[in-house]
């Protein structure tokens, strides 16, 4: 067996006896072609064992980390899984490291499960995240869990979870021990659990891939309900719980199934089904695919209600256009608009868009104060419309880019664009004296900030200089855009230094950058690519937040010390 070998300064080095121990060491750790006979490793071994104290000391410890548990090497444990005794190590590792998920045990045996599970999750979150395993029952390791104050003897199964984000410790992992849900979670630590994973949704059949939903289509004879989702989206996480109560009460009648298909390998079955939005919900019969369930603010009753006699949505009647209403607001076009404001000393215009609901919002009000002018014997002016998808040549000349715009003209002559009018109080009050608005607030590319703004013409040439670059697309007037640009400037300015990272943005409600953003696959805002020294590489699907921003390019940081220090190595 093992016995006691000669003591190098002060450390015992362990010398396996052949022929086992070496055979053992030859199949789980050297090459499985090794053309050493076991008297020849034992000489190999013996001679190694001469050589200077320095490369004695280092030896032995490496030696002392080959004989890992014999369940270790039938796991074939993924070499991607850092085994850490030494507290220095550790300190390393959580140095160079930002996204590092530990495994402690009490002892191997206790980790043996975990290990296997913990194999797969590093294969799938390679160059993204780490997984290291500390066994508190060894005798080194036992020292370092006392200094990290863990001790998974008090955990029922003896194995204790815990992620260290940048350096420190960040959270205990409390959520479902799956492939799927740690992979997610390695991906973006901070990001809400996946929909699974919650218990209520447990009688949802979730489906992960187009693989999946093809097989499910074509067993499942009964009645089925997919809603195709993404997980940022409002609007789905609103509907989730009535939807999955409806899951659970039509349990054995009908299924009701999940499907998060924002990344991009899902393009195939968005286009199939039809997904230009989130969430899309679709009904199938045996497999076939029969219509659209459009009632995204459903309960649980409604949509049991609806399965009852599921039916396509009903055509809405065509809205009537605004300038066909009785009001007293003047509906102007490109042909006559120059003449009107000619003829009109004082004129408030909104152009507006019919789909825009904050113009909407705002017609009724706007109806009001039109009409209180309208009667008003000293009337401070009038108020005018014009539809800016209609009358395209106007919205271009007064550079309209989100709605509704109100603008004043005194006089023939454009003088203020006025945001803050959208009341009929404020409206009147304001022509009645009419004052220039407090200075609005600079857009995001007049501001000086470490976000890169992009156009149609430089965009490519601009990409190739930087081989990390992530490019977020978005329109001004877009709310999820504007609650993601605070984020993602931070991380612009964290990375400020490295030449080699940007953040880049590109506004695609500017004409100029129309053919571009369609080109680069944009279909909602904001969207978010990744690009490789100009090479669209992959759609960044994580959080909208600094976290998930600067998660995504540390990552890609550290994949690429880990080629450099490959490549020394090699060397």
């Amino acid at each position: 067996m093992i016995t006691s070998g000669n003591t190098l300064q002060g450390e015992q080095v362990l010398v396996p006896k052949p022929p086992f121990q070496l055979t053992f060491l030859r199949l789980c750790f050297l090459s499985p072609y090794s053309p050493l006979t076991p008297d020849q490793d034992q000489q190999k071994l013996s001679k190694t064992l001469k050589k200077k104290s320095s490369r004695r000391r280092l030896f032995a410890r490496r030696l002392s980390r080959v004989f890992l548990p014999a369940f270790v090497c039938s796991l074939k444990l993924s070499p991607l899984i850092e085994k850490i005794s030494d507290h220095k190590d550790f300190k390393k590792l959580l140095r160079t490291r930002n996204n590092v998920l530990v495994l402690y045990s009490k002892s191997a045996a206790a980790a043996e499960s975990s290990l296997r599970l913990l194999s797969s999750v590093a294969q799938e979150v390679k160059g993204r995240g780490t997984i290291s395993w500390i066994d508190c029952g060894d005798t080194e390791s036992r020292k370092l869990c006392k200094k990290m104050k863990v001790d998974p003897n008090s955990k029922e199964k003896g194995v204790e979870l815990l992620h260290y984000k940048d350096g420190a410790f960040h959270t205990e992992y409390n959520r479902a021990v799956t492939l799927k849900s740690m992979v997610a979670f390695l991906k973006d630590p901070e990001g809400a659990p996946l929909w699974e994973e919650d218990p209520e949704a447990k009688d949802v059949v979730h489906v992960d891939s187009e693989k999946e939903l093809r097989r499910l289509l074509k067993k499942e004879d009964r009645p089925l309900l997919m809603m195709f989702y993404a997980p940022w989206c409002g609007v789905c996480k609103r509907m989730m719980p009535s939807y999955q109560q409806a899951a659970t009460e039509l349990k054995g009648k009908y299924v009701l199934a999940g499907m998060n298909v924002y990344s991009a390998e899902f393009e195939r079955i968005k286009e199939e089904y039809n997904v230009r939005g989130y969430p899309t919900i679709c009904y199938f019969e045996k497999g076939k695919f029969l219509f659209h369930f459009e009632n995204y603010g459903a309960t649980a009753a409604d949509i049991a209600e609806w399965l009852k006699n599921p039916q396509a949505p009903q055509p809405q009647a065509p809205e009537t256009p605004w300038a066909d209403e009785e009001n007293a607001v003047y509906h102007l076009t490109d042909e006559d608009f120059d003449k009107f404001i000619k003829d009109h000393s004082s004129v408030l215009v909104m152009f507006h868009a019919p789909w825009c609901g904050h113009c909407k919002k705002m017609k009724p009000e706007y109806e009001k104060a039109a009409e209180f002018l309208h009667v008003a014997s000293d009337s401070p002016g009038v108020l005018a419309a014009v539809d800016a998808t209609v009358n395209k040549a106007l919205a271009e000349r007064y550079h309209i880019s989100g709605f509704p715009t109100v603008k004043y003209f005194k006089d023939g002559e454009e003088k203020y664009t006025l945001p803050h009018l959208r009341t009929k109080k404020k409206i009147i009050d304001w022509l009645l004296n009419p004052e220039a608005p407090p200075p609005p607030e600079p857009a995001w590319e007049e501001k000086q900030t470490s976000v890169i703004h992009l156009a149609g013409e430089d965009f490519r040439e601009s990409l190739k200089k930087k081989k990390h670059t992530l490019v977020m697309f978005y329109a001004p007037w877009c709310p999820h855009c504007k609650n993601a640009i605070p984020h993602f400037t931070t991380a612009a300015e964290i990375f400020k230094e490295d030449r080699k990272i940007a953040y880049a943005a590109v506004d695609c409600a500017k004409g100029q950058n129309h053919d571009l953003c369609k080109q680069e696959g944009v279909d909602g805002y904001p969207t978010f690519n990744y690009y490789n020294y100009g090479k669209f590489m992959e759609k960044y699907t994580g959080e909208r937040r600094e976290s998930g921003f600067t998660t995504f390019m540390r990552t890609l940081r550290e994949r690429d010390h880990e080629r450099v220090g490959k490549k020394k190595d090699e060397l």
